[in-house]
């Protein structure tokens, strides 16, 4: 399933470092497109180009502080991720609870980086996260998961998606586990060298329907496809950039 995306990384890693300014534009293109499409998914309306605009400091008239909020949250939690990737920390519950207070910061800051004390339900999904009294060990159960040598030994992108699925399937939170469990995704991947990947608001159907056959049946195999499609999505733009010299 990896040979490609393997083989596309060795190329990239070879061609590394890039110029510093090619680096730069790749970073903003996917710091634009990662909040879009992260937030759309969750239904925020604000378009690419407004989104762009919301980041650049400038508001969209007609939309609510919540979307731009989001906009600038998500900016922050990026930040926060190059971080840790650039620092070399090990995956912590105190890194996880941080990303989401980030996510829901001025927009709920009772519950920012705290673990719900409701139950939820997900829309359209028949997967049932846990009742709240065993979220907390459900989350030292999915830390333990990602400590294991077995786990360690996983491709980057097959222990990113499931990290990813892990963490929705627990669904730590009371809103933001979405985004939350994405830049959760592009951390793991980052770690390994590889370039961030959007998940985008057209493949939202197949996304959902593959997260929730993770959950009921513990059938991981369609998702983590989606996940290496987008991965070697990513890679193509970055290769461009070398193949184009800019």
């Amino acid at each position: 399933m990896f040979e490609l995306i393997n083989q596309k990384k060795e190329h990239l890693d070879a061609n590394r470092p890039l110029p510093k300014y090619t680096l730069k534009s790749l970073r903003e293109k996917l710091i634009l497109e990662w909040t879009y499409h992260t937030n759309a998914i969750e239904g925020n309306t604000l378009t690419i180009n407004e989104t762009k605009i919301v980041l650049e400091g400038i508001t969209v008239g007609g939309k609510t502080l919540r979307e731009h909020l989001e906009v600038l949250n998500h900016r922050d939690a990026i930040k926060y991720v190059e971080e840790i990737v650039q620092k070399g920390e090990p995956l912590s519950e105190f890194q996880i609870k941080n990303l989401h207070r980030l996510i829901l910061k001025g927009i709920d800051d009772e519950y920012a980086g705290v673990y719900r004390d409701q139950q939820v339900f997900i829309s359209g999904a028949k997967h049932i996260p846990p009742a709240p009294f065993l979220i907390k060990e459900k989350m030292e159960q999915l830390l333990h998961w990602y400590n294991q040598a077995v786990t360690k030994k996983l491709h980057p992108v097959a222990r990113g998606a499931m990290l990813h699925a892990l963490f929705v399937g627990v669904h730590p939170f009371i809103d933001g586990n979405g985004r939350t469990s994405r830049l959760l995704l592009n951390l793991e991947l980052m770690k390994d060298g590889f370039p961030p990947i959007v998940i985008k608001m057209g493949n939202r159907l197949a996304y959902y329907e593959a997260l929730d056959k993770a959950h009921t049946q513990e059938e991981y195999d369609d998702f983590i496809k989606l996940i290496t499609i987008e991965v070697e999505d990513s890679l193509n733009l970055y290769l461009s950039a070398i193949n184009n010299k800019i």
